[in-house]
This record gives C-alpha cells, sequence and structure tokens, in this order.
C-alpha cells in the first residue's frame, strides 16, 4: 500500500447516498444548523459533531483602505468545518494530515514547558489508556452476556427452587443427591411439568414442557424484536458488515451509539436464549465495536479525528472476538484478516493489548465456571494419521459447497424480505421463524439444548465414563485401567443418535438461511460451527466403525490395529465445523488461530489448515463474495473491496462526470463570485463540492472546496460580521485586491479550500486510479487534460462503474 506520509492534504467528494442536501430552500437559515456550543455527551449519535473553539459575538473586522474586511478563516476555526454528515465518506488524507500537525505542535510545545511535557506524555500515553478501558469494558459486558444466556436458556425447561437466578448446571452442583450418572437431575431443579401438573413422566407432563419450551422461546423473542424496532434498529443483525463499512470510512451516525449498545447487549441475551438458529459471537464485535467509539469521547484526539478513531474501531474488533471465542490472537488475525481497511503496525500492537485485557477480564468473571474461556474445550489424546486427510479434504469439500449454498440462498432470501410484504412485519416474521423453530427443535435432545452445548457435546472425546448417547458404545473388551479407550463396536444409541444427529444437520442447515438477517441481533459463527460439527461428528463416527470392523483394508493396515485408538470422532467434528465456517466467512489464517485457541488442539492445526484451504478454494470457485460483503453489496454500502482485482481496459475520461451528454461541470472562480452566484449554485446542485479554477475560459485549476464546508463558511460571516451580504464578493486568492469604497466587504475563503487536490490525466487507465482510490482512501479525483479541469470521478462513480462491468444495477450503491 502507498505510504500516507507526504502526501499533503487530498480532498475527496462525500459520497452522497440520497439526497442529503435538498435544494428546495434558499435561506441560509435552513442551508444549515451549526449544532450547539458545547460536545453533549448525551447524544445518541455515534460521531459528536466539533464544539465550538471560540467566543461568542462579532468578529473584529479590520479596516482596508476605509473598507472592513473579514479575517482570513484560516486566522480562527469555524465550527462544523472539517465535520462530517451523516452516510458520507470520510476524507482520510485529511484527518490524517490534521492528526500529524497536531502531534507537531504538542512535540514542539513540548520542550517549552514541564506542563506542556506533561500533556506530551499523557497524549502518547492515551491510546493505551483507551484500549485498557475497551478492554475491561467488552469483557464485562461478555462475561455478563454469557451468564445471562445460560441461564435464560435453561429457564425454557425449568427453575431452580434454591433460587430461581441459578441455571441448571448450577443449581444441581451444590445437591447431595445427585450421582453421577445423571449428574443433570437433582431435586432442587423442577421440571415445568413437575411445578404445574406434579409429574415428570407421561404424555400430559411431555406436552406441558413443550408448551412451556415454545411460549418462553416465543416471549423471549418478541421482546428481543420489539425492543430493537422500538429503541435502536441499528441493534439487528450481526453488524459486521457495517462495521467493515465504518471501518472503509463511511460514516454512519448512531450505528455505534449507547442507544445500540444497551440495547443490543439486552436483544442478544433474548435472542440466543429464544434458541433461534443464531449465535452471539458476530454482534459481541458490534458490542466491542460501540463501547470503543463511546470511550473514544473521552479523549479529544480521537473525538476530533475519524481516522484516528477507526483504528481504535479496528482495535476493538478484535477485542470481540477475544471475548466471543477466548481467542485473543483469534481476535487480532480477525480484524486483520477480514474486518479492518486500514491497520497499521500501530494498531496491530494496541488489538494485542486490547485483545489480552479483555480476555483477563472474561477469564476473572469465569462465565462457564470451568476455569476456561471457552465453552468447548477439548483434549484430544491420539495423534492423528497422514491417510486422515482424505476424509478432512472432504470436509473441507462439504464446507465450501454448504459455505457458497448458504451466502446464495441467504441472500435471495434477504432480497426477497426488503422487496415484498415481507419486510413490511419484522415481528411478525420473527415470531413465525421462533414458533417453527421451537416446535421443530423440541422432539430431537440435540436442537432442545443450546447451540454451543451441542457444539461442546459434538467436539468431545468419548471417555468411559460419558453418559451422552454419542458414547454409548460396547466397552466389553475394555479394561477399567486403560487410560487411551481402543476403537468399539457402536452401540444402539449411537445409531439413534446418528439418525436424530441427521435430522439436525437439515434442521439448522435450513432454519439458518431465514434466521440470519432477521431484526434481531444474530451471528452467524456459532450456527455455521454446529452444521460443521454435526456432519464431521458423523463422518468421524463412519470412519471409527470402518476401522474397527475392516481393519484389513489397504487405508488401515499399518496404522490401526485391532484393539488400538486410530479414529477420533470428536476432531472430525472440530475440522468440519472450521471447514463449514471458513465457507461462510472465507477466512483462513483467523479461523485456524481461532480453532486451535477455542478447542485446545494444537497438535492438529495440519488438518484445520487443509480443510479450511479446501473450504476456501470450493466456495470462491462458486462464488467469489463472503457473507459479510454480499450483505454490504444487497444493502449498497458505499465499500471498495480490496480483495477484487479490476481487470476491465477502460480509461478515467470514460467514467469521469460531466459526460458528453451531460451540462458542464459546475465549478466556482477564484476571486470573480459573488455570496449569491454561491449560495445560488449551492441550491441549485446537489453535488458534495466544487472544483476552484482560476477563470471560466481558462478552467486552470486553483483546489477544491467542500459543500459542507462553504454552507457553514457563509452562514457563519453572515452571522458574525456587519455587512456580508449577496452582493459580496467571494475570494479564494492569497491576497485580496483594493474593492471600490462603495462596495460590501468581500469575504476570504481561502482557508477552508484544499491546495492540493488529487489529479490525474484523462488518458490514466481505471485500473490505476481504483487503486488509488483503495490504498489512499479517496473521496473524489479530479481529471485534468493538459493542465485544464475536464471532469471529476467520485468514490460513487468508481462503485457504479465496478457494478456496471458485473453486470449488476449500479444504482444499487446508494445507502439503503
Amino acid at each position: 500500500a502507498l505510504s500516507w506520509l507526504g502526501m499533503g492534504r487530498v480532498v475527496k467528494e462525500l459520497v452522497k447516498t440520497g439526497n442529503s442536501s435538498k435544494p428546495n430552500s434558499t435561506s441560509d437559515e435552513d442551508m444549515v444548523e451549526i449544532t450547539g456550543a458545547t460536545l453533549d455527551f448525551s447524544t445518541t449519535e455515534d460521531v459528536p459533531p466539533l464544539g465550538r473553539e471560540y467566543g461568542s459575538g462579532k468578529t473584529k473586522t479590520h479596516e482596508v483602505d476605509g473598507v472592513p474586511k473579514l479575517m482570513d478563516l484560516l486566522d480562527e476555526p469555524v465550527p462544523g468545518v472539517g465535520t462530517y454528515e451523516d452516510f458520507n465518506t470520510i476524507d482520510w488524507v485529511r484527518e490524517k494530515s490534521k492528526d500529524r500537525d497536531r502531534h507537531r505542535e504538542i512535540t514542539s510545545k513540548s520542550k517549552e514547558s514541564t506542563w506542556a511535557l506533561v500533556k506530551s506524555v499523557s497524549d502518547a500515553f492515551s491510546g493505551w489508556l483507551l484500549m485498557l478501558l475497551i478492554g475491561l469494558m467488552s469483557g464485562a459486558l461478555a462475561g455478563g452476556i454469557d451468564i445471562s444466556a445460560h441461564w435464560m436458556t435453561d429457564l425454557k425447561e425449568g427453575v431452580c427452587l434454591n433460587g430461581f437466578w441459578f441455571n441448571h448446571e448450577h443449581c444441581c452442583w451444590t445437591s447431595n443427591e445427585t450421582t453421577f450418572q445423571e449428574r443433570d437431575k437433582c431435586p432442587q431443579w423442577k421440571s415445568w411439568a413437575e411445578l404445574i401438573i406434579g409429574t415428570t413422566e407421561g404424555p400430559f407432563a411431555y406436552i406441558m414442557n413443550y408448551l412451556m419450551y415454545v411460549c418462553w422461546a416465543l416471549l423471549f423473542s418478541f421482546l428481543a424484536v420489539s425492543l430493537v424496532r422500538a429503541f435502536a434498529p441499528y441493534a439487528c443483525g450481526s453488524g459486521i458488515p457495517e462495521i467493515k463499512t465504518i471501518l472503509s470510512g463511511f460514516i454512519i451516525r448512531g450505528y455505534l451509539g449507547k442507544w445500540t449498545l444497551l440495547i443490543k447487549t439486552v436483544t442478544l441475551v433474548l435472542a440466543v436464549s429464544s434458541g433461534l438458529s443464531l449465535g452471539k459471537e458476530g454482534p459481541l464485535v458490534h458490542v466491542a465495536c460501540c463501547c470503543a467509539n463511546i470511550l473514544c469521547h473521552l479523549f479529544t484526539k480521537y473525538r476530533k479525528n475519524e481516522a484516528k478513531r477507526r483504528e481504535v474501531l479496528s482495535a476493538a474488533a478484535a477485542v470481540g472476538v477475544s471475548v466471543a471465542f477466548g481467542a485473543p490472537i483469534g481476535g487480532v488475525l480477525f480484524s486483520l484478516e477480514e474486518v479492518s481497511y486500514y491497520f497499521p503496525l500501530k494498531t496491530l500492537w494496541r488489538s494485542f493489548f486490547a485483545a489480552l485485557v479483555a480476555a483477563f477480564t472474561l477469564r476473572s468473571i469465569n462465565p462457564f465456571g470451568n476455569s476456561r474461556l471457552v465453552l468447548f474445550y477439548v483434549e484430544f489424546h491420539t495423534p492423528w494419521h497422514l491417510l486422515e486427510l482424505i476424509p478432512f479434504i472432504l470436509l473441507g469439500i462439504f464446507g465450501g459447497l454448504w459455505g457458497a449454498f448458504f451466502i446464495r440462498a441467504n441472500i435471495a432470501w434477504c432480497r426477497r424480505r426488503k422487496t415484498t410484504w415481507l419486510g413490511r412485519y419484522p415481528v411478525l416474521e420473527v415470531l413465525v421463524v421462533t414458533a417453527v423453530t421451537a416446535v421443530v427443535a423440541f422432539p430431537n435432545s440435540y436442537t432442545r439444548t443450546s447451540t454451543s452445548e451441542l457444539i461442546s457435546e459434538l467436539f468431545n472425546d468419548c471417555g468411559l465414563l460419558d453418559s451422552s448417547k454419542l458414547c454409548n458404545y460396547d466397552n466389553a473388551n475394555v479394561t477399567k485401567s486403560s487410560n487411551e479407550l481402543p476403537d468399539r463396536p457402536a452401540g444402539a444409541d449411537v445409531y439413534t443418535a446418528m439418525w436424530q444427529l441427521s435430522l439436525a444437520l437439515v434442521f439448522k442447515m435450513l432454519i439458518t438461511v431465514v434466521t440470519f438477517g432477521m431484526k434481531v441481533p444474530s451471528g452467524l459463527f456459532i450456527p455455521s460451527l454446529a452444521v460443521g460439527a454435526i456432519a464431521g461428528r458423523l463422518l468421524g463416527i463412519g470412519m471409527e466403525q470402518l476401522a474397527y470392523y475392516h481393519h484389513d483394508w489397504v487405508i488401515f493396515r499399518g496404522w490401526c490395529s485391532p484393539g488400538a485408538d486410530c479414529i477420533t470422532p470428536g476432531l472430525y467434528a472440530m475440522v468440519g465445523a472450521a471447514a463449514c465456517l471458513g465457507g461462510v466467512t472465507r477466512m483462513t489464517v483467523s479461523l485456524v488461530v481461532i480453532m486451535f485457541e477455542l478447542t485446545g488442539g494444537l497438535e492438529y492445526i495440519v488438518p484445520l489448515m487443509a480443510a479450511a484451504m479446501t473450504s476456501k478454494w470450493v466456495a470462491d470457485a462458486i462464488g467469489r463474495e463472503s457473507i459479510y460483503e454480499a450483505h454490504i453489496r444487497l444493502n449498497g454500502y458505499p465499500f471498495l473491496e480490496a480483495k477484487e482485482e479490476f481487470s476491465h481496459k477502460t480509461l478515467a475520461m470514460d467514467v469521469m462526470r460531466p459526460r458528453r451528454s451531460d451540462p458542464p461541470l459546475s465549478v466556482l472562480t477564484q476571486d470573480g463570485m459573488t455570496v449569491g452566484d454561491v449560495e445560488s449554485l449551492i441550491t441549485d446542485t446537489t453535488y458534495s463540492g466544487f472544483p476552484v479554477v482560476v477563470s471560466h475560459e481558462s478552467q486552470r485549476l486553483v483546489g477544491f472546496v467542500l459543500r459542507r464546508d462553504l454552507i457553514i463558511s457563509i452562514d457563519n460571516a453572515r452571522q458574525r460580521q456587519d455587512g456580508i451580504v449577496s452582493a459580496s464578493r467571494i475570494f479564494f486568492t492569497e491576497y485580496t485586491p483594493p474593492q471600490p469604497p462603495s462596495s460590501p466587504p468581500p469575504l476570504k475563503l481561502r482557508g477552508i479550500m484544499d491546495l492540493s487536490p488529487f489529479t490525474v490525466t484523462d488518458l490514466t487507465a481505471m485500473d490505476i486510479v481504483v487503486d488509488i482510490f483503495r490504498k489512499l482512501g479517496l473521496r473524489q479525483c479530479l481529471i485534468t487534460h493538459n493542465g485544464r479541469l475536464l471532469g471529476i470521478i467520485t468514490k460513487k462513480d468508481i462503485l457504479k462503474h465496478v457494478a456496471q462491468i458485473a453486470n449488476r444495477d449500479p444504482d444499487s450503491i446508494l445507502f439503503n
């Protein structure tokens, strides 16, 4: 990537998403609304406007030849200039330049006094302090979410008499009447049938438990969707597609605000507890980014600089995965590989520190009661054999096929939701899907339990004391003293469990397609892991029985003798889970690291790598997009994908505006326009910025001015200086020529003009232009021919051009 250093200020056009500036009023008061004087911390917007940095009252004016002249706007900062409207793209290079100037100023002042040196040290330390606070807050919230979700999931089946706040496991821990074989049964825990009709056996008890299960699920999901709809519409979904878009420089106000954080935290617990086929891992990334954004308000350095804030949000994405999976290193790699757009080395170190603090906080809370960071910690004792790579690669192929199928099916369903009556009734949709999920899930014990517990059971290696149906083997030939259990013939319960798991697999595959994208917080990691774990466990049991009954076959001869422990079905479940998650998200490095941190299976890195790589290749052969990129495109977010290659031979002149049939480019002249002319131009157009030229005849480029800065500066001058009227001349030149005594005072706006706008010639190849936009995060680029201004290319023009080449509707590129 091109270096940021020495780039200077490069101004780019705001990515317009609809008519955010309505040209239906000429009055100054209607055109701009300058926000209040102080930073209001209670605002629900995630990007607060800059506070006023000046006193109230009229500006002092200088007399030049008896004519009052407004001071240059460089001398005094104007509130709002340099800030951004909602649904616009930030100016990366301008923000980086602002931060360099600020840093240079602090460094130069630090040599003057001790107090300035202390301020310089505190400024350098503030980034690390912010990371510490983000880690502590995210870890505490994740621990609370885990404990609450565990308790509410068990509440669907019964209640603890010792205290209703105990979940099933904690309720039976203190009981002296629990046997090892039936460790989940104790007199203190009562099922709903036992409480209401006094018995646990018989059809009536089953029906009562069934009804209560469905009723609790409907109640939880209804509360979740109602809270999201009423208080924080941005709290639905996983949040990762939007966070990718925000990290690329787009502004969505309120998406990372305090209301979104509060509602997402509460509704995430409700949605997971309702039994819907969703996980909490994706939404935890959103929760961590909300924490980061709110805590950024405490530090001026991050509050006032959008690019610096995005570095913090990149680290927060790592924290989210760290607390979701107990995988701090995997979280850092996830942020680097999957989410972040700009990830400097400093952000890598800070992400690492924040993920460490978050994991430590979660470990201190110990939400699972097993002194681990994760629910699925496993220890396999048997090494894998080289020939087992064949079934592992088969699982990779299955994962890739499932990933490609899921993305296509889910996007088709979400598009139907957007374009039909289904989208108008989000509450009804959630309730119907919850009812279907609960009714179908209850009869099957593998779908009735929470998905995390199901994965934990599937990853588990069978021991002699396991009471699971999956571990009901014929143990006649096993000595009690042996640590390693040999491969054994499967008992009747294992075959029953395989049938139930097969049904669970089909059910999970279908219901997850409909569930992801509903108006409740919904993650995709856990359902994808469950689908892969079920498929892997089924293949693992099949391989184990094959090795037991046919150990003389060529593939088993030499390494799998009778009575040996050759095949570990739990390992197959783990590899299958990684393959399916990789097929859906297209992660590779971070996925493998997350999986071995998640399970502790360090010696199984090669099988995990083989499955993850195979699944990515297979899925990429069917469709290049991951689920997150597909949702970004579905919603029309202006996201320029860094992974896509631009291979078409077009030139800048083919894409730039204005086209041959269009009216000429709207420009400002450096000294020939009045305030009234500029206000008319602003009223008659919806463009986000205007090039400044020497004159209409020469079209030689001087600079670029943003629409928002123009409106705010003119309004500010009218309010704060006597004599500025529609006939006042506007100057973008360095020196203002003497004005006739009868003329109104001029307005000098050179301070808001970018003197070094990024330009390319009309014959520049579009693949180079696209690369420049990607690597510098440009918003617009001006096109010249022999030094004369010809046109402009905005980020939106690039996105429309890419969509057109891919035979997609170019008008779909808007915030939808």
